[in-house]
């Protein structure tokens, strides 16, 4: 895991910092505007981001991956309100998360929070068992409206987080699943595909370093990449350097290895999806 990142500077003295909303809730329905009405009515004052609502429905991995590439772009002090929680109603734990860079996340203990927070340096958790700081009346289905937007506005207002409940040890907050690292092989870099975006491109776990100490080996061969056992796919700096419709590997935001389609959608064009292996082979020319 990453160390922690020093997370730009807040514009302004007494700069107040926002509260960033991630959730899996989609556009369509209410469910975000709840939320929302809930911290407008406890901190009228906070201003709201929205990181994004298009997580994949109960994707709790996914939504770690987005807010893990986004948590480091707000100001200090921001308060992350994160809500896909699949686990809603049952023994899984509501948290809130202190950490040294100074980023707070309210969510479930589900893992969707832990890469983010452990990479802005964890300091302290505690549950939020406190019925002060929630909601009087609790819907067994919708605790993004009910306790973790009060825990945010709350926090947002200055209540301490030792205030939110109990503490819990940073040990036993749950992690996500991790893929096995990129495997180097003879002639072969091995990996899978972690995350797709919202155009389709199919994010890998190759990250830079790997791929330049393999390629760093073959140096004068060709290299291409393929999924499962697909078709060959060259690497190219951008996706200008290929025609419209066609495939391409390129490094992009995430520092990632990821397979696109200039102008389509890879994923559909593939039938990929996380956990499809991804190889990168060197070939003599």
């Amino acid at each position: 895991m990453k160390s922690a990142v020093k997370a730009p500077q807040s514009r302004g003295p007494g700069a107040r910092p926002p509260i960033a909303i991630l959730t899996d809730f989609g556009y369509r329905d209410h469910y975000v505007g709840a939320m929302k009405g809930v911290i407008a009515s406890l901190a009228p004052a906070a201003a709201m981001i929205d990181v994004t609502h298009g997580v994949p429905p109960q994707a709790a991995i996914a939504g770690a991956i987005a807010l893990h590439q986004a948590w480091r772009y707000f100001p200090p002090r921001t308060i992350f309100l994160v809500v896909v929680d699949p686990g809603v109603g049952t023994a899984r734990r509501a948290i809130a998360i202190e950490t040294l860079a100074g980023a707070r996340f309210v969510g479930p203990d589900n893992g969707v929070m832990w890469p983010a927070a452990a990479e802005a340096g964890l300091v302290a958790a505690v549950e939020l068992a406190n019925p002060r700081y929630r909601l009087k009346e609790m819907s067994a289905t919708f605790h993004g409206r009910d306790l973790f937007a009060p825990a945010a506005a709350y926090l947002w207002r200055g209540i301490r987080l030792g205030a939110l409940g109990p503490a819990l040890a940073i040990g036993d907050l749950v992690r996500p699943p991790e893929p096995p690292p990129p495997r180097a092989a003879g002639a072969r870099l091995t990996g899978t595909i972690v995350y797709v975006d919202g155009y389709g491109n199919l994010v890998t776990n190759i990250d830079r370093a790997s791929y330049e100490r393999f390629a760093s080996r073959f140096r004068g061969f060709s290299l291409w990449v393929t999924i499962g056992r697909g078709a060959r796919i060259y690497p190219q700096k951008t996706y200008g350097e290929v025609p419209v419709g066609a495939a391409l590997a390129t490094f992009g935001s995430f520092g990632m290895l990821e397979i696109a389609v200039r102008e389509g959608d890879a994923a559909e064009r593939f039938g990929a999806r996380p956990g499809a292996i991804v190889t990168v082979r060197a070939t003599r020319r």
